[in-house]
C-alpha cells in the first residue's frame, strides 16, 4: 500500500477510486480491505494503516476464547452468576439488564457478538485472559492486531481523558476545543488496534476453519451470523441470497464492520471497513450506509476479476 493510500495490491485503480469516492462524499475517511476468501485475491485502500477497533476487539477475543475450548482450558457450558453492580456499562445485552443474571460462557460469548454486549466481553476477557488474545493473534500471525484493554478500561478512559461523568457527556463535549485530540480511545497507537487487512485475514481463518478446529470455528461462524445490525456492512447487501455476518465496532468520530459476504454460487468475501468521521455527530447515518456501499464496491469488483 502507498504513503497516499492508493491502492496496490487489488485488481485495479478504478474500483479504489469508486470507493475513495464514497468515502469522501459520506464525509469520513475511511480504510478497507476486502478478500477473496477461496482465492485470495484482494483489494484495499489504506489496508495496512493501523485503526482503532473499539467493539471489534470482540474478533480476536472470540477466537482466544474458542481456541481455548479447543484445548479443554475452558468449558463453554461453564456457568456463571452475573451481579447488576458488577457488570460493565452498556446499552445492549447484559450491559442493560437490572437484575442478576446466570449465564454459561458459551452464552456470553453469543451476546458479545450478537449484540456487542460489553458486560458480556468484559467478563469472557476476564476468563480469557488478555495475554492468550493477544498470543493467539501473534499465533495467527496478526503482528498488528492487539488488545490493550477491557471495554470497562475504555469507558473509563474516555471519561477521564473528556473530563466527563458520563458518556453522554462525552458526546456533548465532543465540540469543544482540544478535546478529540485528548482522547487516547481514538488513537490507534495507544488503544485497541489492528489493520484492515489483519482484520480480514482473521475472518477468512475462522471461514476456512483455520483459526481454531473445524468445530469451533463453526460455532464462530454462527455467532458472527446473528448480528443484529443492519444499517452498516449488510446495508451493501440487500438480497434474499446474500448472506453476511459481521461484528461492528463504535465510539465517538468511529465506526467499523468487519464481516464476511456470502454469495449463493460459493462466493465468499472477507471484508473489513474501518472510517473515521469529519463531524463529532452521534447519529450520521451516511456514515453508516457508506460502510456497506464500500464493501460492496470492493466485493463487486473481487468478483469481476477472473
Amino acid at each position: 500500500m502507498s504513503a497516499t493510500g492508493r491502492d496496490t495490491t487489488g485488481p485495479g485503480t478504478a474500483g479504489t477510486r469508486r470507493i475513495e469516492a464514497a468515502f469522501r462524499d459520506a464525509g469520513v475517511t475511511g480504510y478497507l480491505h476486502a478478500a477473496d476468501i477461496d482465492t485470495g485475491r484482494e483489494v484495499g485502500l489504506r489496508a495496512d494503516a493501523p485503526v482503532v477497533l473499539a467493539s471489534v476487539f470482540k474478533v480476536p477475543l472470540l477466537v482466544a476464547f474458542y481456541r481455548q475450548v479447543a484445548d479443554g482450558v475452558l468449558d463453554p457450558t461453564e456457568q456463571l452468576t452475573l451481579r447488576p453492580q458488577d457488570r460493565t456499562a452498556g446499552p445492549t445485552g447484559l450491559s442493560a439488564l437490572l437484575d442478576e443474571v446466570r449465564v454459561s460462557l458459551r452464552d456470553l460469548a453469543c451476546l458479545m457478538i450478537a449484540v456487542s454486549d460489553n458486560a458480556s466481553a468484559d467478563v469472557l476477557l476476564e476468563r480469557v485472559g488478555l495475554d492468550a488474545v493477544n498470543a493467539a493473534a501473534a499465533d495467527l500471525g496478526l503482528r498488528r492486531t492487539r488488545v490493550e484493554g477491557s471495554g470497562r478500561d475504555l469507558f473509563e478512559t474516555l471519561l477521564a481523558d473528556a473530563e466527563a461523568d458520563s458518556f453522554g457527556e462525552v458526546w456533548e463535549r465532543l465540540d469543544e476545543p482540544g478535546v478529540l485530540d485528548r482522547l487516547r480511545a481514538l488513537d490507534p497507537v495507544l488503544t485497541s488496534r489492528s489493520t484492515p487487512r489483519e482484520m480480514t485475514r482473521l475472518l477468512g481463518a475462522v471461514w476456512r476453519d483455520e483459526a481454531a478446529p473445524a468445530a469451533e470455528c463453526a460455532a464462530m461462524r454462527r455467532l458472527f451470523g446473528l448480528q443484529v445490525w443492519p444499517h452498516r456492512l449488510s446495508s451493501g447487501f440487500p438480497f434474499d441470497d446474500v448472506v453476511v455476518s459481521g461484528k461492528t465496532g463504535t465510539l465517538p468520530t468511529i465506526r467499523n464492520e468487519v464481516g464476511v459476504v456470502e454469495y449463493p454460487d460459493g462466493g465468499r468475501y472477507a471484508v473489513a471497513v474501518f472510517t473515521r468521521s469529519l463531524l463529532p455527530n452521534a447519529v450520521l447515518p451516511q456514515a453508516d450506509a457508506v460502510i456497506g456501499t464500500s464493501a460492496r464496491l470492493a466485493v463487486e469488483s473481487l468478483r469481476r476479476t477472473p
